[in-house]
């Protein structure tokens, strides 16, 4: 039988940090895959505050693995113990170049950059689901199934934004 372990500080900032970062994705994914959103204002609204949110999604981020760092007591510089946490690593990484780039002045300095380096957003989801994946299997908390199922849920309807997208430039291309 499963049983679910109370989450500790650490986890809570996790999912309060993941469930940020989803609402940060779903602006153009309601745009696109729920197209009929638009009349609610919700993506309009949330396209807003995006910024802000991922702002916040990277301080409970980084409040996540500085206490999960502190608490296990974890050495990067042993290059066994990186790898085993190279996930999330590597999108505490990415979300720092977000959060650090997430101000008009970089905006316009980095003009058609600025646009690619935030599209590392989408291999940050993935590094995220694996993430949430991996750690969280065998011990989960009362937040995991909520975390997975939401990261999940926003993987599935980034793929199929993704298929829309791809089907649009295939009839545009047709048409020429």
């Amino acid at each position: 039988m499963l049983k679910l372990d109370i989450p500790t500080q650490p986890h809570i900032l996790g999912f309060l940090a993941l469930f940020s970062y989803i609402v940060t994705l779903l602006p153009t994914i309601l745009r696109i895959v729920f197209p009929q959103t638009k009349e609610t204002g919700i993506p309009e609204w949330l396209l807003k505050k995006r910024r802000i949110i991922g702002i916040l999604a990277f301080c409970f981020a980084f409040c996540h693995g500085f206490l999960l760092v502190k608490q296990r007591k974890i050495d990067f510089l042993d290059l066994e113990t990186s790898w085993i946490y190279i996930q999330g690593i590597g999108t505490l990484i990415i979300f720092t170049l977000l959060a650090i780039t997430s101000n008009d002045w970089s905006v316009k300095k980095l003009k058609k950059n600025w646009k690619q380096l935030h599209k590392l957003t989408y291999l940050a989801m993935f590094l995220l689901t694996w993430h949430i994946w991996d750690k969280m299997s065998g011990h989960w908390t009362y937040l995991t199934p909520f975390a997975i199922v939401g990261m999940s849920g926003i993987t599935v309807l980034f793929l199929i934004r993704f298929r829309m997208e791809q089907e649009k430039k295939q009839q545009k291309q047709k048409k020429i």
